[in-house]
């Protein structure tokens, strides 16, 4: 049993620090996708009651780090090819157009940032002894203080929501190899301080695909032990339904 994390009364809720803990236990890929996450063990880990570890993975599965199912229990969710792919479409969409703001609207001090941010992304991803989390903290920071300096805090928030799922996936797909080209951020940059939009749009989605190609050919061994989307509910028949209008 791993050992025991004591969680503090003075830190917010302890449903909300219980959250915090085993969402990061998902993305350091202490708990990898297919893993059991059983509410008693974590509890008693956690030093807490059943109660808040319960609420926490309510709200690990509505962010869709956790999914539950009969008979079968809670477990890290272990995603489908076409979760991966769908996922991926929405953060090229959202990143291509922070590239483009970006191009168009940030200050010559931005792009300087930026630049030393591209320096150093490319420099932890390919140094050996950098540990994957923190690579991939430093590169989920690359990508959403690019959407800031893009102006725009709603596309900031939601690249930061959409690249949370996508972080998983990558720890569990890639944390055995360190396969980017070098330097890929430091030349996604140039690119994006040239301020052309339409080169900055091409830059990023090149990017974007690239991960996606990586991630979705280390993740193949995961796909065969992904649940089957839910089938749809049938709609009721209107006899069915009379009387409750």
């Amino acid at each position: 049993m791993p050992s025991k994390l004591k969680l503090s009364p003075l830190r917010g809720s302890l449903a909300e620090q219980a959250y915090q803990a085993v969402r990061q236990m998902i993305l350091r890929g202490e708990l990898p996708p297919g893993a059991a996450v059983a509410r008693r063990p974590l509890a008693e880990r956690l030093g807490v009651s059943f109660l808040p570890v319960s609420e926490a993975l309510q709200r690990l599965e509505h962010d869709g780090l956790v999914e539950s199912w009969p008979r079968v229990g809670t477990r890290v969710k272990v995603p489908t090819l076409q979760d991966v792919r769908g996922n991926y479409i929405i953060r090229e969409a959202l990143e291509s157009q922070s590239a483009r703001l970006f191009a168009e609207k940030a200050s010559p001090a931005e792009r300087a940032e930026m630049e030393k941010m591209a320096v150093l992304v490319d420099s932890m991803q390919a140094d050996p002894r950098v540990d994957f989390f923190d690579f991939f903290t430093a590169h989920e920071r690359f990508h959403r203080r690019l959407a800031e300096c893009a102006g725009c805090p709603a596309l900031a928030e939601a690249i930061e929501k959409t690249n949370t799922l996508i972080r998983t996936w990558q720890y569990a797909a890639m944390s055995e190899c360190r396969e980017l080209p070098e330097r890929c951020h430091e030349a996604l940059v140039e690119e994006l301080a040239r301020s052309d939009a339409e080169a900055a749009d091409r830059a990023m989605r090149e990017h974007v695909r690239h991960g996606m190609e990586e991630v979705l050919h280390h993740m193949e061994p995961h796909f065969h032990a992904a649940f089957p989307a839910a089938p749809a509910k049938k709609p009721r028949s209107h006899a069915a339904g009379r009387g409750h209008r």
